[in-house]
């Protein structure tokens, strides 16, 4: 039995003492983040993905251990541990292949089989299969009992069938091969439930529908399984096509007969047990692994869905930031009104107001004069405009204010407005907004996801901002699970400014909970901005492991420090100052001297502390300190006159964003209100296997209509040109 650190490591393809010093880091509240990034020499340079995939397989492999521990237990107290079943259960490496061995001794509701083993019938079924020269009836005579409910053989013989059903069902040898035999050539059929063709008629794909288990793809998995779910469809698995049905069922059966050494040779017993390997094979084993292979084939595209999902946030999440610009919010709508709310660079609210450009009040140029004093008082640069309903009326209203005022200089660019609706009703914008009508508030948050779109987002529940696929149909305590990493992930990858950041921001931050994140928040207001790295210690309740495994990741910009805005952690500041020392320059004067710092030899400044990896990370912070990973901010720009479906033509060439990518394609909002699908086949001039090889969510993409579908809102689209 290999251990868990000898099986990781074999998993992953490292070395044992790599796995070692990452397990132990973790166990010791170390973040993945952390690791990744400032632990490099004790793990051997595992990446952070290493280093995820480590810590879930760690978790897993941990549970399995406890079960294992729990199932040995259990089958001792029952005196029924043999030498050979305690073996297979060490050997056992998946939670599947444990549960198939236990299965036996498992306790469970009163069956069938429990009950003719009450009534004495376990000699009868054990006699029969030991000794097939025997005649059933005349045997089963010998155990009818009225007073235990069996008044004929016929009744004997039935008890004696279950007892041999239960026993071929649970065997854990055939399990597990018909198990892997069902996955690898079994086919998964749906058919529509009696009555239900109108009202499931958005499944009508999947009423006479059949596929190869193993290649059902996990959004069309998530679909059939929301038809099973609404009772539209009814799902079934079968060992194999239709034409191969029955000599599948024939092989199967023979294998289970070969297993409890029954077959055919005309003895007196031998059809009564062959029917009862049939029908074990019909009413246990079959119906058993149907239910366990569809859980199987749910909980991979939940788990496929929930990878897609976790992509999409990571790219929405680093999508390129404005940066420290004074950004005018509007929330478009119409008879409601346009909401407009006016940040700072810092992304604090200067001013807000509600226009009526759009019918019924048709306040169009009241509008524009409305939207200019605010932008001539408060320097607006940029204007960021919704992507909800009057989306496209108000950008035109945008358009007309750039027009009429060039002096300005304004750039307008639509944003996804998803979750704002969210955020403007939460508990975090009650707090943020507290004097601030709920329906501004989201021209706010519209305002400061153009500004910074990581800061902002991290304020609304990952779940909200729809980039998903099937989000709702999937294990939501997983998705949770998987999405924080993500938000973690891209918040520690581009650093946080502690002199700025929202709580919310700083509660994803390495080593920070909610209460530090708030302590912190708290401190700077009373205390005014921290001077330096070193001054967060005086924040209460941040201890030394906290501080240790954050300090890298927050940023202090302008502070008494260079280093401190920089991803240089202040435990190697000392390697600097040997850097600075041996140069004979000011640390402002190396930092960006890109020449200087490519001439250093890295090997000359490492110590038993800081190896090869850290001095070398430290030059490439130094030479551009603070940098931020995420691309250069640049606008789309939709066409004039595409604002409805119905202003949509074949081969017409527009410009769009990428909102959502999938495994069947990527969706692009081209301004009219609906997203267009560019198929994964319509997505390059080769073959693409995953769309997200070509594309991300938030890319700006060139596309040209294929086909509109104004009754279903649906528009086909592509990203090949030269056809």
């Amino acid at each position: 039995m290999k251990s868990v650190f000898e099986q990781l490591a074999q998993e992953l393809n490292v070395r044992h003492q790599q796995v070692n010093a990452a397990v132990q880091l973790l166990d010791d509240g170390a973040t993945v983040p952390f690791i990744a990034r400032y632990r490099k020499e004790a793990t051997g340079n595992l990446t952070d993905e290493q280093l995820r995939t480590l810590e879930e397989r760690l978790t897993y492999l941990r549970d399995l251990e406890k079960r294992r521990e729990a199932i040995l237990q259990s089958i001792e107290s029952l005196g029924k541990l043999t030498p050979e079943l305690r073996e297979a259960l060490l050997n056992a490496d998946t939670k599947a292949r444990l549960e198939d061995l236990y299965l036996p001794y498992k306790p469970k509701r009163r069956t069938k089989a429990q009950v003719a083993r009450e009534a004495g019938l376990e000699p009868l079924a054990l006699s029969l299969l030991q000794n097939p020269t025997h005649v059933p009836e005349q045997v089963a005579s010998r155990f009818i009992n009225p007073e235990k409910d069996i008044p004929d053989a016929k009744a004997a013989l039935n008890g004696a069938t279950e007892i041999l059903m239960e026993m071929m069902s649970e065997d854990a040898e055939l399990v597990g091969a018909f198990r892997t035999q069902l996955w690898r050539f079994g086919i998964l059929t749906a058919t529509v439930m009696r009555g239900k063709k109108e009202a499931g008629a958005k499944f009508s794909d999947y009423f006479d529908y059949s596929e190869p288990l193993n290649k059902v793809p996990s959004h069309r998995a998530l679909a059939i399984l929301r038809g099973r779910q609404e009772s539209i469809l009814k799902l079934s698995i079968q060992p194999a096509s239709d034409d191969r049905l029955a000599e599948a069922t024939a092989q199967i059966e023979g294998r289970i007969a070969r297993k409890f050494r029954i077959e055919q040779r005309h003895r007196p017993a031998d059809n009564w047990l062959l029917e009862a390997v049939s029908e074990c094979w019909r009413s246990k084993l079959l119906p058993h692994l149907e239910t366990e292979l569809i859980n199987q084939l749910k909980d991979q595209a939940e788990e496929e869905a929930i990878r897609v999902f976790a992509r999409n946030l990571k790219n929405l999440l680093l999508s390129a930031p404005a940066g420290p610009k004074t950004v005018m919010g509007l929330d478009p709508g119409l008879r409601t009104g346009v909401k407009v709310a006016v940040i700072d660079p810092t992304g604090q609210l200067l001013a807000t107001a509600t226009i009526y450009p759009h019918p019924p009040q048709n306040q169009w140029q009241q509008s524009l004069t409305t939207l200019a004093t605010l932008a001539k008082t408060h320097g607006v640069s940029l204007i960021s405009i919704g992507n909800g309903t009057a989306s496209r009326e108000t950008e035109r209203l945008a358009q007309d204010l750039i027009k009429q005022q060039p002096d300005l200089k304004l750039t307008k660019m639509v944003v996804s407005e998803a979750g704002a609706s969210v955020y403007s009703a939460s508990a975090l914008a009650t707090e943020e907004l507290p004097n601030l009508d709920v329906s501004l508030r989201g021209a706010v948050s519209i305002a400061r996801r153009l500004q910074d779109p990581l800061a902002e987002l991290v304020k609304i529940d990952p779940k909200a901002i729809g980039v998903g696929q099937y989000q709702h149909d999937v294990n939501q305590t997983q998705l949770s699970q998987m999405l924080d990493t993500v938000v973690e992930d891209c918040v520690n990858a581009v650093g946080v400014d502690v002199n700025m950041a929202s709580p919310s921001l700083l509660t994803y931050v390495s080593g920070l909970s909610k209460s530090l994140a708030k302590s912190i928040v708290d401190y700077r207001n009373q205390h005014g901005p921290f001077p330096n790295r070193d001054s967060l210690k005086k924040v209460p309740k941040l201890g030394p492991k906290a501080f240790e495994q954050s300090a890298g990741f927050l940023r202090i910009m302008n502070g008494s420090n260079p280093l401190d805005a920089s991803a240089v952690h202040p435990e190697a500041y000392p390697v600097v100052e040997r850097i600075v020392k041996a140069s004979g320059r000011d640390i402002k004067a190396i930092m960006g001297d890109t020449a200087f710092l490519k001439s250093l030899n890295p090997a000359q400044f490492t110590d038993t502390t800081f190896g090869l990896p850290t001095v070398q990370d430290i030059l490439s912070e130094l030479d551009k300190p603070g940098r931020d990973p995420r691309p250069e901010f640049r606008t789309a720009s939709f066409k004039e006159g595409v604002e409805t479906l119905s202003d949509l033509k074949p081969d017409m060439v527009l410009e769009g964003v990428v909102t959502n990518v999938t495994n069947f394609g990527a969706f692009v909002d081209i301004g009219v209100h609906q997203d267009g699908l560019v198929h994964i086949s319509m997505l390059a001039d080769t073959f693409v296997k995953d769309p997200h090889a070509v594309v991300k969510t938030g890319d700006i993409v060139r596309v040209k209509v294929l086909e509109v579908d104004i009754p279903r809102k649906r528009i086909s689209l592509t990203m090949r040109f030269s056809q």
